[in-house]
């Protein structure tokens, strides 16, 4: 009787040993508490312990121990990742440590297009409802126009400082070869000139050889009449939305340089990489004059009198244009 019941009593444990594991292991693969998609961020340097915290905050796992416990059980050896991440209504706590372990983080992107001006990089940042602070309008020629990833919740100052941090990263890889034909004297100057070829034309194939006729003027002293120059102390870099006056023109200021030989005092807009590549490797060129030749691109010209004979010629077809 005694031995019948203490094989009784050992199945009895061992089926409890079973149930125990099973309900433990059955936690691990059912489905969980997240009612609907849930978008979860963890921090750089997270464990999965405080990993786990955010889980249950979020409302995707019901206890960050019992998912602890578990993953310490059934779950992969491999680091979280660090990140905001999608986690499907109702997804289990194995499929949740999965999406930690190796699913795709979500990529949020903000993007400084080649040529924008501070003004208007602080304008996108202060208008990304993902990003929280307050930011400062940056100083004009330090921000590299590039793609640039966020998180959910990042302060825009650390995005605008990684921004600036690529410019400076750019122009210390760029300056050390910079070609001997460059007019560029510091780092400084070399973002001055490449902002104005950035503004001046918009197609990649000319880029050296604005930089070129630029570079030309500087070395005989000429005015660079560049028109964005302009425009830059009226709007900071903003389209001006109607043509340039004449009082504009003569104005004397510090970036007009219808009124003042060499560089503008500063940058009028952020370069990209290629104008300043452009700038410190200008094509060899004797031209000293270029005009818009009516497809996007531009006409050169060595002599004032084949610039004033390109210039009528760029007239006729805003005149044919219905423009003048």
């Amino acid at each position: 009787m005694l031995r019948r019941l203490g094989c009784i009593v050992l199945a009895g444990a061992a089926a409890l040993v079973l149930l125990i594991g099973g309900n433990f292991y059955w936690g691990w693969t059912a489905s969980g508490p997240a009612p609907e998609e849930l978008s979860v961020v963890i921090p750089a340097g997270s464990s999965l312990a405080s990993a786990a915290q955010v889980l249950e905050e979020k409302g995707a796992i019901s206890s960050a121990g019992a998912f602890l416990n578990r993953a310490k059980v059934f779950g992969g050896s491999d680091p979280i990742k660090a990140g905001e991440f999608v986690i499907p209504a109702g997804a289990s706590n194995a499929q949740i440590l999965d999406i930690l372990q190796g699913g795709a983080v979500i990529r949020r992107m903000v993007t400084v297009p080649e040529g924008m001006p501070s003004i208007l990089v602080h304008e996108k940042l202060m208008a990304e409802k993902l990003l929280t602070g307050d930011v400062p309008v940056p100083e004009e020629g330090t921000i590299l126009p590039e793609s640039y990833s966020f998180e959910r919740g990042e302060k825009r100052i650390a995005v605008m400082l990684r921004m600036q941090k690529a410019m400076q990263d750019t122009i210390a890889e760029l300056w050390p070869n910079r070609s001997p034909d460059t007019v560029a004297k510091t780092p400084q100057e070399a973002v001055t000139l490449a902002a104005i070829v950035e503004k001046e034309t918009g197609k990649a194939s000319e880029r050296r050889m604005i930089a070129g006729v630029y570079s030309n003027r500087i070395r005989k002293g000429m005015m660079l009449q560049a028109d964005p120059t302009i425009i830059y102390p009226i709007t900071r870099g903003k389209p001006l939305g109607r043509r340039i006056r004449q009082s504009e023109i003569s104005a004397v200021n510090d970036y007009n340089t219808y009124a003042m030989t060499g560089l503008p005092k500063g940058p009028i807009t952020n370069p990209g990489r290629a104008s300043i590549e452009a700038v410190l490797n200008p094509a060899r060129t004797d031209a000293l004059y270029f005009v818009a030749d009516g497809t996007g691109g531009h006409v050169f010209a060595s002599t004032l009198a084949d610039h004033n004979r390109n210039v009528e010629k760029w007239f006729a077809i805003r005149r044919a244009r219905g423009e003048m």
